[in-house]
């Protein structure tokens, strides 16, 4: 669970501080004279409550050139960010919950769910589009890459993944590709001066045929995203991947197609 895990700020020195030369960009979620939220790596059985995996909707964007941006910014970052965080670059569209036969949790994902996003997502008929990752910027939690799309197209997939009872992310829709997570409650300023020194990359424009649907192993903190399955905008089928967990074999009825 990324951001779970928040003590009291540290008091710690940041790492390779140092004054930024540049002009100081404007990072909203990280005021001056705040701190950045303290991520931790270790289990959450609270959160998780023995439930294996966690599903999500998003984008697949784990391409070469999206790779080199989101090495170079956690090495402009180094440092800051917790070890461990292994989780490929994509853009999380909409969270589902955990995958499972019967729900019984308000964060429990079951069949009629995703039956209730796919008949969302065709009465949508959503065409492939195109979206710009861009600069470095940063949540409290965690510093990320912008996304964003001419033709609105991020935020109407997200409404329209809402169907159903699907849990929304806290606050506005963000569309980003993670960097990673803070590893303590550094100095919002020194932060800021941290994004700011590193070097801004080239604005990367990608074509979007499909969204995919992703889970992770709910005990592991930035853990790698496993793809589960595949939604063609164009034509609006639905493909499986082999080898899914057992909590999704509902799911994976003809009707859920």
């Amino acid at each position: 669970m990324e951001g779970a895990g928040s003590p009291a700020p540290s008091t710690t020195p940041l790492p390779g501080n140092r004054l930024s030369s540049a002009a100081m960009p404007r990072y909203p979620d990280l005021p001056p004279g705040s701190r950045c939220i303290r991520n931790v790596q270790r289990d959450f059985p609270e959160w998780h409550r023995g439930r294996p995996h966690y599903a999500l909707w998003g984008l697949d964007v784990d391409v070469p050139e999206v790779r080199r941006q989101v090495d170079a910014a956690r090495g402009g970052l180094n440092g800051l960010l917790l070890d461990g965080y292994v989780r490929q670059p994509h853009v999380t569209l909409g969270l589902c919950g955990f995958p499972c036969a019967d729900p019984q949790r308000s964060d429990d994902f079951g069949p009629a769910m995703l039956r209730a996003q796919l008949a969302a997502l065709r009465a949508l008929r959503p065409a492939p589009f195109e979206i710009a990752i861009g600069g470095l910027n940063s949540f409290a939690s965690a510093p990320y890459l912008t996304v964003s799309d001419t033709q609105g197209q991020l935020a109407t997939l997200h409404e329209s993944l809402s169907a159903g009872g699907l849990k929304r992310t806290d606050g506005g829709f963000v569309p980003h590709v993670t960097v990673g997570l803070y590893a303590d409650a550094w100095p919002a300023g020194a932060v800021r001066a941290r994004l700011a020194d590193c070097a801004a990359g080239e604005t990367l424009r990608l074509s979007v045929p499909r969204i995919t649907l992703f889970s992770y192993a709910a005990r592991e903190i930035g853990g790698t995203l496993a793809r589960l399955a595949e939604y063609a905008l164009d034509g609006g089928e639905l493909c499986w991947r082999e080898n899914l967990p057992e909590q999704l074999a509902a799911h994976r009825a003809p009707h859920c197609n």
